[in-house]
């Protein structure tokens, strides 16, 4: 076994765990936290909520800045991964994972704002900053996950076209990638998106949770001493 086919196996395993990490701590903070303390119609109820769950709202915080560390670990796993597959495009679905993590970075930072106004007791002023706040992280996050999907579509890409896994996980990534990024300029360009936001839900959380679900299952398998390596794979195909 030579030492790159030990890195790549490491890093697939480092992928994985990152991601699983990354799967828990961001359902906890967005779905169990933000959803529910933070209604965008509201921002006094917003600002109430916070207020009132800060303790939660911290917890919240501390879990995204988690994810935004891990997420600059799985980047670099990845590019390890898959740079045997093809270096050029991997580098570019690592730097657009990057540009992803700085930008949720910037998000969390509006977050933490919301909860010290919110924390201050400013009255009706201090109810729309706080919204302001919750708003401004929501748009950086969305923004974001437009450099997040390019990475989906990247590595969906490179799995197509050096024919590793099976065809259906990168098919699925790519579709994903897409969704987060039609989803982001359908926030930004529709006026009345909150009535097509059900459909959109639907449109992204499908293929995200079963591609990206399946994207970890195979990054654990091809950890395992058994399996065979990305560069054993590319070089079957091109012989």
């Amino acid at each position: 076994m030579t030492l790159t086919e030990i890195s790549t196996r490491s890093a697939a395993r480092v992928a994985g765990l990152g991601y699983a990490a990354v799967f828990l701590l961001a359902i906890f903070a967005n779905f169990a936290v933000m959803t529910r303390l933070v209604d965008p119609a509201n921002p006094a109820a917003t600002a109430s909520n916070i207020a009132e769950s800060a303790a939660q709202f911290r917890v919240a915080l501390a879990a995204f800045t988690v994810v935004f560390v891990v997420d600059i670990v799985i980047a670099w796993a990845l590019y390890v991964v898959f740079k045997p597959a093809d270096a050029t495009r991997s580098l570019l679905a690592a730097w657009s994972r990057l540009i992803y993590t700085v930008f949720l970075g910037v998000a969390v930072v509006f977050s933490a704002v919301a909860l010290e106004v919110a924390a201050r007791d400013l009255g009706a002023g201090g109810d729309i900053a706080v919204g302001v706040a919750m708003h401004a992280f929501d748009i950086t996050w969305l923004v974001g996950l437009v450099a997040f999907g390019v990475h989906l579509i990247l590595l969906g890409r490179i799995m197509l076209r050096s024919h590793i896994g099976p065809r259906w996980i990168p098919i699925t990534l790519t579709i994903a990638g897409s969704a987060y990024i039609i989803d982001t300029f359908a926030h930004l360009l529709v006026a009345d998106y909150a009535s097509f936001a059900d459909v959109f839900l639907a449109l992204v959380a499908i293929p995200s949770v079963v591609g990206e679900f399946a994207f970890t299952v195979w990054l654990f398998a091809r950890s395992r001493a058994s399996a065979p390596t990305i560069e054993h794979e590319v070089a079957s195909v091109e012989a």
